[in-house]
């Protein structure tokens, strides 16, 4: 269950006692999410990088299975009101993915990529969304794929024993039982370079860098840079990470959260955070 989540251009995340926090995209309606409760997971849109509207989505998983959102909705995207029994949650460019309780999986939203085809998708665990795909962890290990494929970033059919994915703008990320890291697509920005990492617990894709979190508690990250999203080597006792286009957030141990990058829009505003964690 994600306690924080990074979109484009803000920052959400879920307190302990089930109140949501979101910073950034100023004058935007995603980071408004002060009236929801008994929130237990959360999931931020992105923005497809080459046509930026400044616009997305904040998805919350309240405890009941139920789900909230708020943000752009031009394409359906926050059409979740009548969803319930759903135990995990993703949020892509204009789409929505929920899983539900019997490992099915349902979607709202932009499907002009084929990124919604998930509806014949059984016995999954956890869903992520990039810019133009969608990526699923099943139950037994294996990993679905579906949308655009014009990186090979959907070339996951062979992977096994995965514990986690995470999907970019033009990649996929999994996280193998013993704590490798497989990669898939790539834009050219170094995103794909994971081979040298040692033991890994956690992975993040943002749009153009990849972010892995180690049994320490420090951080490990490739890609593009171009705002300091990758600078996350001093970083200590993080339980938990999230990637968005530019910018990068840590959880940790204590609550707290740290972030760099972009914050061009107030999507790093985050010290004043309190008990972040998943709520028990």
């Amino acid at each position: 269950m994600a306690a924080i989540a990074a979109g484009p251009r803000h920052s959400a995340a879920c307190r302990g006692d089930g109140k949501a926090l979101a910073t950034g995209a100023r004058g935007q309606a995603e980071p408004d999410v002060s009236a929801w409760s008994t929130i237990g997971a959360v999931a931020a849109g992105n923005v497809h990088t080459a046509a930026n509207t400044g616009k997305s989505h904040t998805v919350g998983l309240k405890a009941d299975g139920t789900v909230v959102a708020t943000g752009w909705n031009g394409d359906g995207q926050c059409e979740v009101q009548a969803w319930s029994g759903i135990t995990a949650i993703a949020a892509g460019w204009r789409r929505t993915l929920g899983v539900l309780a019997n490992g099915a999986v349902i979607a709202t939203g932009r499907n002009a990529e084929g990124q919604c085809d998930v509806h014949g998708w059984r016995r999954v665990a956890a869903v992520s969304c990039g810019d133009w795909h969608s990526v699923a962890v099943c139950v037994d290990g294996t990993v679905l794929a579906t949308g655009n494929n014009r990186r090979r970033q959907c070339d996951v059919g062979d992977w096994r024993e995965i514990v986690a994915v995470s999907a970019g703008y033009l990649h996929t990320v999994g996280l193998r039982t013993d704590g490798a890291v497989l990669t898939a697509g790539g834009s050219g920005a170094g995103e794909c370079y994971t081979a040298p990492w040692p033991k890994v617990t956690a992975i993040a894709a943002g749009s153009r860098h990849t972010v892995a979190l180690l049994p320490d508690g420090t951080v490990r990250a490739v890609g593009a840079d171009s705002h300091g999203q990758c600078e996350v080597q001093d970083w200590r006792n993080i339980i938990a990470i999230a990637a968005g286009s530019l910018h990068t957030l840590g959880l940790r141990e204590d609550g707290t959260v740290v972030a760099v990058g972009s914050n061009a829009h107030g999507q790093c505003d985050v010290e004043e955070w309190r008990d972040v964690r998943t709520p028990r």
